[in-house]
């Protein structure tokens, strides 16, 4: 049996695997034929496969998060891998798996990445700035210790998200003991709440993303935060209009930096370019990191990374 990363171009394998993604499409042929885009993963890492001639019954059972028996043949694809698969079928109770075996999770215990959390809202000096960062956690609750923070690109596995909030922290830490100009407490503040609506954003479970939900669709995360923020305020009787206020949601709203990523305004505020950086250094450097962990080790180069220009990255022997 093999394991994700360990597949190499030309192997002829056999293995246990997590659906993650599945999609239904056709070929451009006459007529067409149904098949199947697969995205198997294990606790190494993922590739994407392809079920070619899919019948009725694949369509039916090869379904996100199903675990299921592999044989097939990985080949390189426009310099990726990519499977083959010529014989699938669900796991059963004799093949002696579990589903939790093949989860990736953040490499830190998820409620000690959400205390953490907590500890950095409780330092925060402002009351009101604590008391909305307060309101926020409350609001998404439990979902913060399972929730990825992203389908795809970056930290998109169990506690994906608490994990990068906690490593922006020790980042934004660092910055402000570098610049002390900047606002500590809004640093620590815009870091809790630039992705606190992500968990309401994608539909998740164990930290894989099957679909984005209707306000996901429809508003996104980085306007739920914002307004998460207007009913703080609201419920503890702060001005909308206040510093406070438009500070925090300056931060959120800006924090994808450009209107073509997301981001309605453009940061404005020292703390906001902060905050920006922050968060794109520790995204970026993941993806990198994420990319050279599920690489083989007899590789010298990951697969391109999608969120990096699609480049791919060399492993220094140095």
């Amino acid at each position: 049996m093999k394991s994700i990363k360990e597949l190499s171009d030309g192997d002829d394998f056999v293995g246990f695997y997590l659906i993650k993604e599945s999609e239904i499409k056709q070929t451009n042929t006459t007529p067409p034929k149904d098949f199947m885009n697969l995205t198997l993963s294990d606790a190494s890492g993922q590739v994407h496969a392809k079920l070619w001639d899919a019948s009725e019954t694949d369509k039916e059972h090869f379904k996100v998060l199903t675990l299921v028996k592999v044989q097939g043949i990985a080949q390189l694809y426009r310099d990726k891998l990519q499977v083959k698969v010529n014989r699938i079928r669900k796991t059963t109770e004799a093949d002696g798996v579990s589903l939790t075996d093949f989860v990736r999770a953040a490499p830190i215990e998820p409620n000690a990445l959400v205390e953490k959390i907590y500890q950095a809202k409780d330092s925060i000096g402002d009351e009101s700035i604590r008391a909305v960062v307060d309101y926020c956690l409350a609001k998404v609750g439990g979902k913060l210790v399972h929730a990825p923070a992203a389908k795809s690109h970056h930290h998109a596995y169990y506690a994906g998200l608490a994990y990068h909030i906690v490593r922006m922290l020790e980042v934004g830490a660092f910055i402000c003991g570098q610049r002390p100009f900047l606002n500590a407490d809004l640093v620590k503040a815009g870091i809790i709440l630039h992705d606190i609506a992500k968990p309401e954003e994608m539909v998740s479970e164990l930290g894989i993303v099957s679909d984005y939900s209707n306000a996901g669709k429809l508003i996104g995360h980085i306007s739920l935060s914002s307004l998460w923020i207007t009913e703080a305020a609201l419920h503890l009787g702060i001005a909308s209009d206040s510093e406070c206020i438009l500070a925090l949601q300056h931060l959120v709203l800006s924090h994808h930096n450009l209107g073509e990523w997301g981001s309605p305004v453009q940061p404005q505020l020292a703390e906001a370019v902060a905050l920006h950086y922050i968060d794109s250094l520790d995204a970026k450097l993941q993806m990198i990191e994420d990319a050279l962990d599920t690489t083989a080790s007899h590789e010298d180069w990951t697969a391109p990374v999608r969120g990096l220009e699609n480049k791919a990255f060399y492993r220094t022997k140095i």
